[in-house]
């Protein structure tokens, strides 16, 4: 069969290859679910992640924060739930599955950094790096959704993976089938956002006048590596950078791996549900983080305010701790 759309794009410019791309996509939702699956977001495992967590002091403005974000994440993950249960034909709706699933994770995670610090960040990078050092870097976020690079510097981003992998042989050509598995393909996707990111700044920097000034092309001359390390060491990957990537395949070019081509129905159904299993997972991570963490008995209200008002269909034992 022909494929016009995707012959032309692959003329006009760098396409991943169908089969890989479709394979990282369905592969790593796959191995996070199963992670979640096996209890790690329970609410027995959550209580004793965060039982040390001390409560802080009443901070009104931050906990209106917290409940607006940990509002909106909810919503998003209402609509997930919806598309997972009532969409006959999941092909139509996987694009939109992804993008509703990032927001359940955003929102969540920006509720979190109300909760620790109380600051607000103007976009989504700077979100990620401030929930990286207020959360992950304090383990205050359970596996699989802990694991971050400090660094975007190959040497030391290969050094940190390489203690995250251990004797670890797997990636994302194998469909998760266990906790091994599944761990190996996490691993594969941390690496490969540090590829990513890894690149993108690179891109950047040889746009700088700083760059420029060096006179050279590339950056195998030392004085070249150094001013990219430099702006390298500052970068990081964590959870929610791999989410915002994760995005773009419902954004961009990769989407069409989704929905165009070969016919895997069944991957695609798993992938609808595996979604709703991870964004419900970190939902509820996050939800039992905030409580312990704003105005004492507020929690409460909030959850029962939504029961009594929402119009949504999603219950609110979702957000109960």
């Amino acid at each position: 069969m022909s494929n016009w759309l995707l012959d032309r794009l692959f003329e006009t410019g760098k396409q991943p290859k169908p089969r890989f791309a479709f394979q990282g996509t369905v592969n790593w939702m796959r191995a996070l679910a199963e992670v979640v699956d096996s209890g790690v977001c329970d609410k027995a495992n959550l209580k004793i992640l965060y039982q040390k967590v001390q409560r802080r002091s009443v901070n009104t403005e931050a906990d209106n924060w917290v409940f607006e974000n940990m509002h909106m994440a909810y919503n998003n993950l209402a609509a997930l739930n919806t598309m997972n249960i009532e969409a006959v034909d999941k092909y139509d709706i996987c694009s939109s599955a992804i993008v509703s699933w990032y927001y359940a994770v955003y929102f969540a995670s920006s509720a979190m950094i109300a909760a620790s610090s109380g600051s607000k960040q103007e976009n989504h990078t700077a979100t990620a790096r401030v929930w990286q050092a207020d959360i992950a870097e304090k383990k205050l976020i359970p596996y699989p959704f802990d694991l971050y690079l400090s660094s975007l510097v190959t040497s030391k981003a290969e050094a940190e993976i390489a203690v995250y992998r251990g004797d670890n042989q797997f990636d994302l050509n194998q469909r998760s089938g266990g906790l091994d598995i599944a761990h190996g393909g996490i691993i594969s996707y941390l690496k490969g956002t540090h590829k990513y990111k890894k690149d993108e700044a690179e891109e950047r920097i040889q746009n700088t006048k700083e760059f420029k000034a060096l006179k050279v092309d590339d950056f195998r001359k030392k004085i070249a590596r150094e001013l990219r390390d430099k702006t390298l060491d500052k970068g990081q990957v964590n959870f929610l950078i791999q989410a915002f990537r994760y995005r773009g395949k419902a954004h961009y070019r990769d989407s069409i791996f989704l929905s165009y081509g070969d016919d895997h129905i069944e991957s695609i159904e798993q992938l609808i549900k595996d979604l709703n299993i991870v964004a419900l997972g970190f939902i509820r991570a996050a939800s039992h983080y905030c409580s312990v963490r704003v105005e004492k008995g507020t929690w409460e209200l909030f959850v029962d305010d939504i029961k009594n008002n929402t119009r949504l269909s999603l219950d609110v034992e979702t957000i109960t701790v």
